[in-house]
């Protein structure tokens, strides 16, 4: 594996479920000794939450895997972003609609949704409307798990 791999993770609002996905991929890393070799972040597709913190219910789901989230703001995606990062890794379908049109061709071939690397078309639980943050762990968790497997597998780089 070569290093380091950059990964942008991408929501709506960057409070939520991309929030949660970086701070579960940072951990994951991290506990495998492996955190030289990334770089990981978070971005939001849209303006609401700019400079927001970690929305509450991801911070307590986070908290209670040992996981500290503090100090992350929302910020948003922006098309130099398809220069500064390898990886860009949306939660839904309306996020990898809104990744590919801002980020535009300079990123094509590097954005994927977070579950196909848990080998589900689905997409992650949105817990701003289900209230369910335990269920968007989960998805997220297991999402992370196999983008992990996948770059030690020798997936490509671009």
């Amino acid at each position: 594996m070569s290093a380091p791999h950059r990964i942008l993770f991408v929501c709506h609002g960057n409070i939520c479920r991309s929030t949660m996905a970086e701070f579960v991929m940072k951990d994951l890393v991290s506990r495998r000794g492996m955190a030289d070799a990334f770089v990981i972040g978070s971005a939001a597709t849209h303006d609401d939450e700019i400079g927001s913190p970690v929305h509450h219910g991801t911070r307590a789901v986070l908290e209670a895997q040992g996981i500290d989230c503090s100090g992350k703001p929302a910020r948003r995606l922006r098309r130099a972003d398809a220069e500064e990062w390898d990886l860009f890794v949306g939660m839904e379908e309306a996020n990898m609609r809104d990744m590919r049109r801002q980020l535009g061709r300079a990123a094509e071939g590097r954005c994927f949704k977070l579950l196909e690397f848990a080998d589900s078309a689905r997409d992650v639980a949105d817990p701003w409307y289900t209230g369910d943050f335990n269920v968007t762990y989960d998805d997220v968790l297991a999402g992370c798990a196999g983008l992990l497997a996948w770059l030690d597998s020798g997936a490509p780089r671009s």
